[in-house]
């Protein structure tokens, strides 16, 4: 028994998290404002540390990972709480509060429709989805140049289909 490690490998974490621990929950408290949210993102960053201590360990400054890890932390708790109280305020306000957008014209629909399938999935992505150019550009794999030209594109082209729309109404 003589080479066991008594603590599994996380040989120096207890003096590590001695020291550091006070300093960082110090550190975040002062950085977001709000001390029980530092104390619980302080445990739960050394605790991942201690989790992954020897990857941990090696790195070059352990502290500023777990500085890191608690303000990632800290920020997916604050987001989380935003969604919390939005959807208490949505319950609150009752269900007819909620307005579902109006629906687009059946024209534009069937605009939409007549452009090849690529275009379509830019003028869905961007406009029904709306997610920015870069984004586009990531969920089809294609730069956002090439999505801000086939957007342009499909604006021209709709805009010529619906206007050949109106000019067919025009004439019956």
């Amino acid at each position: 028994m003589g080479d066991e490690r008594s603590d599994g490998g996380h040989d120096g974490f207890d003096d590590w998290y001695v020291q550091a621990f006070p300093q960082v929950r110090g550190a975040l408290a002062l950085a977001i404002g709000d001390a029980d949210l530092a104390e619980e993102a302080a445990a739960e960053a050394f605790t991942r540390a201690l989790v992954s201590w020897r990857k941990v360990h090696a790195l070059d400054s352990p502290t500023g990972w777990v500085y890191a890890t608690a303000l990632n932390h800290v920020r997916s708790t604050l987001r989380r709480l935003r969604l919390e109280r939005r959807h208490q305020q949505r319950l609150r306000a009752g269900p007819r509060s909620y307005q579902p957008p109006p629906e687009p014209e059946p024209a534009l629909w069937r605009a939409v429709a007549e452009l090849p399938p690529r275009t379509r999935e830019a003028v869905a992505l961007r406009y029904v989805a709306d997610l920015s150019e870069a984004q586009v550009a990531a969920v089809m794999g294609v730069s956002a140049g090439t999505v801000a030209a086939t957007l342009h594109q499909a604006r021209r082209r709709l805009a010529q289909i619906l206007a050949d729309d109106v000019d067919k109404e025009r004439t019956r």
